[in-house]
This record gives structure tokens, sequence and C-alpha cells, in this order.
């Protein structure tokens, strides 16, 4: 009988944090808070999220943008409040890896002040240019920038971000003296290309594909291991005769770290539903996103691995630090 008692007992211990997950219920809106200004990569994938994973609860799901600092300012938001499950943010290569290497210092601390809760999803960088610019193809693109020397110029989505390092990776490699030109985000990056203001930009490609399909941008190379599904016909930077050059920006969302365990389960099983949903798989891969998922502790370990891959990038490359 003790035995059999003992053993009932260990069952509702390892049932219990499954039930109390299941238990928990947000009884008010969830804010998603995204750290950049509306339009681009991480603002769409997140709205995506945001509707299927409140569409059958009481109250949906609100995404906020509070954009500055390289999404450094909305994620400081994040890290200081209430850790209550209603408050998310958005977590990039950016501002959740490559920042802590950029910034001298930080308004928060990744492992002490956040929980991550969700990988949502991996994207490629697609290079673009204006349809009427001369170079048709990568290659080109190259011996043109090597010809207009800093007159060429880059747009990208804020200092440090990961569209900086490529284009701070192509002059380096390359040889060229591409000016970069940072912008408050992706949207305004890819429309200083659109205006001519700037030469090209490599950005997140749910940001550009809707230019790229619509015909005010051309594609030129891909930064994915293998092509964009979503852009069967662009070459990858390898296929384009640049190897050891393959960078895939990804997104995800965290908590305040002191959000119950059992809080932080119950929102990664709500997002994980709605990122098995063939319908969100579909808009996603649209976008030109690759759906990831799974448990919190998988996106903890991806974004530890990738915070010491991007600070030894930079050290490497001797990228001088941002002091505030």
């Amino acid at each position: 009988m003790r035995r059999a008692l003992l053993a009932m007992l260990a069952v509702t211990l390892a049932l219990a944090p499954h039930a109390r997950a299941q238990d928990w219920q947000p009884d008010r809106p969830v804010r998603i808070v995204v750290p950049f200004p509306p339009g681009g990569a991480t603002d769409l994938i997140a709205r995506i999220f945001a509707e299927r994973a409140s569409r059958d609860l009481p109250h949906r799901w609100l995404v906020e943008n509070r954009s500055g600092a390289n999404g450094n300012i909305g994620m400081d938001y994040v890290s200081k409040s209430a850790p209550d499950g209603y408050t998310l943010g958005a977590c990039t290569i950016g501002n959740c890896a490559i920042n802590a290497a950029i910034y001298a210092r930080m308004p928060f601390d990744i492992e002490r002040d956040l929980a991550p809760v969700f990988w949502s999803g991996s994207v490629m960088n697609a290079l673009a240019v204006r349809t009427d610019h001369p170079a048709r193809d990568f290659r080109g693109f190259v011996d043109w920038a090597r010809a207009q020397g800093n007159r060429a110029s880059f747009s990208s989505s804020g200092f440090g971000a990961s569209n900086h390092l490529l284009g701070e990776f192509l002059n380096g490699r390359l040889g060229l003296q591409m000016t970069h030109v940072p912008f408050r985000g992706g949207a305004p990056g890819m429309q200083a290309v659109m205006q001519g203001a700037t030469s090209m930009f490599f950005e997140n490609t749910p940001t550009l594909i809707g230019a790229i399909r619509g015909g005010q941008l051309r594609a030129l190379a891909v930064s994915g291991r293998e092509r964009d599904p979503a852009l069967p016909d662009v070459p990858t930077l390898e296929e384009a005769g640049m190897p050891n050059a393959v960078i895939e920006p990804w997104f995800g969302y965290m908590a305040p770290r002191a959000t119950p365990a059992h809080v932080v389960a119950r929102i990664n099983a709500l997002l994980n539903e709605a990122n098995n949903d063939p319908e969100v798989q579909r808009r996603l891969r649209d976008l030109g996103a690759r759906p990831e998922g799974g448990p919190p502790e998988r996106f903890a370990a991806h974004v530890r691995s990738e915070v010491a891959r991007w600070r030894e990038v930079v050290e490497q490359n001797r990228i001088e630090r941002i002091a505030e």
C-alpha cells in the first residue's frame, strides 16, 4: 500500500505542471511588443501568430510597436513588465543576440531578465536592388559597387542588425567600400532603395517579398544554406560565388524572467498550436519564413548559441561598439 501511494504521489507531481499549464487561461488580451516599426518581418510574423493563437480565446492578442535602439527599447520595456503572462517581447537575431556584442552597455540582460517562450520562425536575407539598377545578378552588382567606391550605399534596419553586418561582410570579403545608411526598421530601409536614396538592401525576405513580387525590387542573392522557396529562381550567395556566407535571421518571443513556468508553458502551447495550423504555415512560407516551434528550451538553446556566435563575429571583424 505504501509503495502504491508513493507511486500515485509521483505521478501526481509529474502531471502537476501540465495540469497547471492547461488551467491557466488569459482573461485579458496578451500583448506582443514588437520593438521595431510596423511593416518589417518581425511585425508581420507577430501579427500572424497573435491572430491565430488567440482565435479561440475570449480576448484577441494585440501587437504593439515600440521601436528604437535596434530593438533595445522595446525589449527593455518587456523585461520590466509585470511577469504575469500578458506581455511578450518579439525577440530577433538583432535585439536578442547581436546587440549584446554591439552595445557597450545593454539596458537588459537576456539570461537575467527574460525567459524564452517560443521560436516562431527563421528567414533568409535577400540582397535587393531597384529593378532599374544596371546589375542583373550578384556578380554584376559586385562589379558595379567596386567601380562606384563609397558612392555605393546600403540600407540597414539599424546599426548592428544582421543586415548591417552582412553589408560590412560584403565590404570586407569583396574589397568594396559601400557606405552604411541605417534606418529605424526594415520598412524604411526598403523604401530608401525603392526611392533611390540607397543602392541596395540585404533584408529579411518577408520584408521584401511584396516589393519583389510587385516589381519594385529585384532580388540578386539570398543568404541561406539553400534557396528560399519563396524565391526559387534567386541563387544563394554560395551559388553566386561567395562561400561561407550563410546567415539566417530568426524570430521568437520572450517574457519577463519571473513569469511562472506554468504560464510560459501555456503560452508556448498556444503558440505551438498556432504554428501547427496549415494555414499559418502557408502564410509564413508565403512570406519567406520557415516555421520553427518546439518547447521553450529549444528556443533558449538557440539564443545562447547565437549570442556566442555573433560576439565572435563582431570581435573578429573589429566592428566598433555603440557607447550608449
